[in-house]
Formats: C-alpha cells, sequence, structure tokens
C-alpha cells in the first residue's frame, strides 16, 4: 500500500488573516497541492477562526476532485459550522483557544459519552469521522469502541524528539497504534510536525494509509512554491516505502 499525503492549508489562510485581506488564497494553494499530487486537503475550522474561515470550507467543498478533510472541536458550534459542507471526513481534535495548536491527541476514553452523541450525529449525515488520538493501546481501543471510522495518530512526540536522539520508541508506539487501529478496521492516518526530515520512518509503517502534514510544507512552499514543496514531500514518502 502507498501512503498518500493529505495537505493541510491551514498556515496559507494564517499568513492571509494577518492582513485581514485577501491574499495568499488558500483555495487556490489547495488547488496547487491537489493538481501536484496530494491525494487530500485537510482544514482547521477553530472556533476562534485563526486561520481557516467558513467560506474558505465551504469553496474547498466546491472546488477540490479530492477528498477534504476538515478538522474541528467536537463541539455543538462547531457541527453547526462544518456538517453543512459535507467534507468527505471531519476529524475531531482537540481545541484551546490560548493555543493555536495543541500539544496532544483528544483523550476519548475520558470523553467517550461526549463524543459520541457528535460522532452519532456526523455519521446521519453521511460524513466519516476520524478522531486524533495519541498513539496509545486504550485510545485506539476506544476509538473503535466509539465507532468512529478512522484514527489520525498524533506524530508530535515523535516530531519533537531533538535532533539525534533515538525515534525507536516513539516509532515503536506508532507501529504498534496503527497495527492495533488496522486490526480493528479503522483507517490509519498520522500526522502532527512531520517534515522532510521525518516523515519517511512514519510513512514506512505499512498500515499507515496517509500522512497528513501542513506547516512544513507551507513553509518550503514560500521559498520554492507549492507545487514543488508537495512533490518533495511525496518524494520523501515514496523514499520511506522504498
Amino acid at each position: 500500500m502507498t501512503t498518500r499525503l493529505g495537505v493541510n492549508i491551514d498556515h496559507v489562510a494564517t499568513l492571509r488573516q494577518v492582513r485581514q485581506g485577501h491574499d495568499p488564497e488558500p483555495i487556490a494553494a489547495a488547488l496547487i497541492a491537489q493538481s501536484a499530487g496530494a491525494s487530500g486537503i485537510m482544514a482547521h475550522l477553530r472556533a476562534d477562526r485563526q486561520h481557516i474561515q467558513d467560506r474558505d470550507a465551504r469553496l474547498l467543498k466546491e472546488v477540490l476532485s479530492v477528498p477534504l478533510n476538515v478538522a474541528c472541536a467536537a463541539s455543538p458550534d462547531a457541527m453547526e459550522s462544518v456538517i453543512p459542507v459535507k467534507p468527505h471526513w471531519v476529524t475531531l481534535v482537540p481545541e484551546n483557544r490560548d493555543e493555536l495548536i495543541a500539544p496532544g491527541g483528544l483523550d476519548v476514553v475520558f470523553l467517550q459519552a461526549h463524543l459520541r452523541q457528535f460522532i452519532r450525529e456526523l455519521h446521519t449525515t453521511d460524513i466519516r469521522v476520524c478522531l486524533f488520538i495519541d498513539p496509545q493501546t486504550e485510545q485506539v481501543k476506544m476509538v473503535s469502541r466509539l465507532e468512529a471510522d478512522a484514527v489520525e495518530l498524533n506524530t508530535g512526540h515523535y516530531s519533537n524528539l531533538p535532533e539525534g536522539a533515538d525515534a525507536t520508541q516513539e516509532l515503536d508506539r506508532l507501529r504498534e497504534s496503527s497495527k492495533l487501529a488496522s486490526r480493528l478496521g479503522l483507517r490509519v492516518s498520522a500526522g502532527r510536525g512531520l517534515t522532510l526530515r521525518n516523515a519517511a520512518p512514519v510513512a514506512a509503517l505499512p498500515e499507515i494509509d496517509e500522512l497528513n502534514i501542513g506547516h512544513s510544507i507551507v513553509a518550503r512552499a514560500m521559498l520554492i512554491g507549492m507545487e514543488r514543496a508537495v512533490q518533495e514531500m511525496l518524494g520523501v514518502i515514496r523514499e520511506g516505502q522504498a
């Protein structure tokens, strides 16, 4: 199985929101990423709308030919905004107004009763549901019990290791969690902090279907363009599976 690449365009919108203007246009960035080989586009519709806006989500769904994955909090307000868009996927993620990126995954064991109602609501509208979690056995098992469709494993701990550090333990956690999730019938993706330097070992894990990568690609795109940045990352993914 060839690992696919989902490109997160949040930080294109972050740059636009600095001036509250029109440029750069995240829809254009998504279309370029799609034409460069991205298998999906991801966008996080935060409650505070720090980057992606409601119009972005609507337009992405209208123009993309690859699946749109909208990340959001498990809240009534988020459902009110996301469900009308009808994305192919909704990924439920932790969200804190004081943090642009929450450090960990959802604690789906603790939040199981809360999450169950939102998973059912999304399923009734034919939207598939992914839960963003840390690579821990009890978390993966609970995702299956909640009848979500997929799991996205948080690679943040792996990605944040100091340069030259032994990554064996973190890769083993990702390996075992991805194997378990696959055995339980869940689609498996992974993401958080992956770059050209560290993505290949994660892409090499056979059960991982897709890597979701945003900041690294957008940062690289500022220097060499979105098309080349996406193609570079796809090259690293293929090398990891060679």
